[in-house]
């Protein structure tokens, strides 16, 4: 079975995002904003895609989508940073409306075979532990007989922390929120054409069936000042705790992700601010 992770790093498009802007420009300046460009590309890095480099199943595809104006000193440190990651794949897209274009985005690189696709969606501050892809082609294999009878079934994990990263290294609370991006995955029937992309995910119970999976760490939720659900006015803060070395050990172990990594990123990025 395929396993496809779509990522938008920035993509200028029609919806998608919580907040709204007033036009594309305006959208162009808020996504394009320098302190915001740096902040993505800092968790981009050390969050987002130590995990993806060790996972234990390493047969999958992170197909990466941005825009077309995405400048170039960005587009040209995009593909640095995912130079030494085999499974990913970089396509930009002209601003059209979001769902449609991821939709044609995964598909374009899905393979037409008889057997069912799964996919997972991802910021570019989010992670999955090392053993993701391996635990949820699993759960996959175990699912085939219902998959014969539902055109999508949705596999959760929903385990984790949401992590927050600095000059002083990993914060951190746990979690345990079904349907949280992003080792949340969709089952699909070969025939359907449907994306991970085209559902909202705090509802896909009300379109499919779902199997949870707990017990296990599966993902982090990265929170920054950036995050798009933080947008809003009347958003309840999340506390979070700074990690000690037993659980700077834990991240290392289940997320490839290393404190130290991200106190060199974030003081140099910081310190050339």
């Amino acid at each position: 079975m395929q396993v496809i992770g779509i990522c938008r790093f920035s993509y200028l498009g029609l919806g998608g995002f919580q907040v709204e802007h007033d036009d594309l420009d305006a959208r162009a300046a808020f996504l394009y904003d320098p302190a915001r460009m740096e902040e993505r590309f800092r968790s981009f890095e050390t969050l987002t895609l130590p995990p993806l480099r060790a996972q234990t199943d390493p047969d999958f595809t992170l197909l990466i989508v941005t825009g077309d104006s995405l400048p170039a000193p960005y587009m040209q440190r995009l593909r640095a940073l995912v130079a030494h990651l085999p499974q990913a794949v970089i396509q930009t897209r002209a601003p059209a409306k979001h769902r449609q274009v991821m939709q044609e985005a995964i598909n374009s690189v899905r393979r037409l075979d008889k057997a069912p696709c799964l996919q997972f969606r991802m910021d570019d501050d989010d992670a999955v532990a090392r053993v993701y892809v391996e635990r949820l082609r699993g759960a996959a294999e175990d699912l085939r007989k219902l998959s014969r009878d539902h055109r999508h079934i949705a596999i959760d994990f929903n385990q984790g922390y949401i992590v927050g990263a600095g000059p002083g290294g990993l914060s951190a609370t746990p979690t345990q929120r079904p349907y949280t991006t992003a080792a949340l995955a969709l089952m699909f029937k070969p025939s359907v054409k449907l994306s991970v992309m085209n559902f909202a995910h705090e509802k896909l119970p009300r379109m499919m069936p779902t199997v949870t999976f707990t017990g296990e760490d599966m993902l982090l939720r990265g929170h920054n000042d950036f995050n798009d659900s933080r947008q809003k006015p009347g958003v309840k803060p999340v506390r979070l705790t700074p990690l000690d070395a037993a659980q700077e050990d834990l991240f290392r172990q289940v997320y490839n992700v290393d404190a130290d990594h991200v106190r060199r990123v974030y003081s140099g990025a910081q310190a050339s601010d």
